[in-house]
Order: structure tokens, then C-alpha cells, then sequence
């Protein structure tokens, strides 16, 4: 700087005015070039930092929805098999209730219910949260924002479900199945409740209105369930490609 004052100092001096303003202009516009230039680096320097906590944010919402992609895979499956067997006990109702085998009647009082159990920790904190501010890509911003409400519509169903089981058709069949069923036979200390505790009676049970309606109901509430399933997966998967594909890049 010293230098440079000592330039401008020599030709004012020398009376060179036009070539002082000629090298003051040409200094101010080194000065203004120097402050771009650090402008651009700090820019690049921001753009390289947001770039790598939006890969970060990439990663983790890709591994979840890897792990659903799995979990619903599953749960296909499992509501398939649900819907053979809920309309395999409406097959028994009639005059076939009063001759059933044990694994008829296993089929009949099955209430299983399991939640899927689909992970949303990444997802909620990238909408919850700033990081959606990070993403560059519009579709896959598009994609993400939309995400939530197709798990929203499954996870309610599924709760409807859960309501069906629990509330409607597990108090219906304990009404007439006896739990003495579930017993070891070949242990002689449980004779006697087998002997005079009262028994199930699985007739009564298929041609009462409550339970039919309830496995009715349970039956249509899970194909719905199963097609949503699907779409889901098929949202999740289209989603993790997206995913893959920006990461590498």
C-alpha cells in the first residue's frame, strides 16, 4: 500500500494528472476486483457447505425409505393372507359351522394385528425443520413434501383396522370362544376346566350378526388397506431411484 501511495504521490507531483487518474481509476477497479473475487470464494465456499448437508440429508432420508420399501413388502403380504383368511371363515357360516376342524377353528378366532411400523425420523426432520431449504432439486423437493400425506392415508387405515379388531370383533369372539381352547391337551392338570368350564360354542359365534359384520367389514377395510399398501410402495420406491440417482450425481 506504501508503494502505491508513493506512485500516486510521484506523479501528482509531476504534474501528470491524466495519468493519475488513468492509474487511480485502474487501482479502484483492482480493489473492486479483489472484493468479488473474495465474494465468489465465500459463495463457493457456502454452496460446497450446503451441497454436503444436502447429501447428509439425501443418505438418511434414502436408507429410511429403503427400510419401508422392506417393511411394506411385508405388509403386502401379510394383508393378502389376511383377506384369504377373513373370507375363508365367511365360508363357514351356515349349516358347515357345527362340523369344523382345529384348523378351521384356528382360521375363525385368528385377531391377529400388527402395525406396519414404517420409519419417519428423516422425513419429518427435513419437513419439520430448515434442512428443506438445503435441497436443490425441485422434484425431489416436490416428491418429499408430497410423501407424507400417502403415509398419513395408510397409517389411517391401518388404525381403522386396529379399531375393527380390538373393539368390535375380538370382544365378540371371546363371547362365545372359551380361551380353554388354547390349553394343552396332553396335560391331565387342566381336565377339569375342560370338563366343566364353559365351552366355545363356534356355531353360535359364525351366525351371530356381530361377528359377521365384523369380519365383513375387517375383510373390506384390508383389501383397501392391501391397495394402498401398494401405492405406497410404489410412491416409496419412485422416491428412493430419485434419491439413489442424486447421489450419484
Amino acid at each position: 500500500m506504501r508503494l502505491l501511495r508513493n506512485i500516486r504521490r510521484k506523479l501528482v507531483d509531476s504534474g501528470k494528472f491524466k495519468s493519475y487518474l488513468i492509474y487511480a481509476f485502474g487501482e479502484i477497479l483492482l480493489i473492486v476486483i479483489g472484493i468479488l473475487i473474495a465474494y465468489k470464494i465465500s459463495d463457493l465456499n457456502e454452496i460446497r457447505k450446503n451441497r454436503i448437508v444436502e447429501i447428509k440429508i439425501y443418505e438418511s432420508l434414502y436408507e429410511e425409505l429403503h427400510t419401508n420399501l422392506n417393511v411394506l413388502d411385508s405388509a403386502i403380504v401379510r394383508y393378502g393372507n389376511n383377506s384369504l383368511a377373513l373370507e375363508s371363515s365367511l365360508y363357514y357360516v351356515g349349516p358347515k359351522s357345527g362340523n369344523l376342524t382345529q384348523e378351521t377353528k384356528d382360521i375363525i378366532v385368528q385377531i391377529k394385528f400388527r402395525n406396519t411400523n414404517l420409519r419417519n425420523e428423516a422425513l419429518n426432520s427435513i419437513n419439520n425443520t430448515n434442512k428443506f431449504e438445503f435441497l436443490e432439486n425441485d422434484s425431489l423437493k416436490e416428491l418429499i413434501a408430497a410423501y407424507p400425506n400417502e403415509m398419513n392415508v395408510y397409517n389411517i387405515q391401518e388404525v381403522k383396522i386396529m379399531n375393527i379388531v380390538q373393539n368390535r370383533l375380538q370382544p365378540v369372539i371371546e363371547k362365545h370362544i372359551s380361551l380353554i381352547d388354547l390349553l394343552p391337551k396332553e396335560n391331565k392338570k387342566y381336565n377339569h376346566i375342560k370338563n366343566f368350564g364353559q365351552q366355545s360354542n363356534y356355531s353360535d359365534l359364525l351366525n351371530s350378526r356381530e361377528y359377521q359384520n365384523s369380519v365383513i367389514d375387517q375383510l373390506l377395510q384390508t383389501q383397501i388397506q392391501l391397495t394402498y399398501a401398494k401405492k405406497l410402495r410404489n410412491k416409496t420406491e419412485t422416491l428412493a431411484i430419485k434419491l439413489k440417482k442424486e447421489l450419484k450425481g
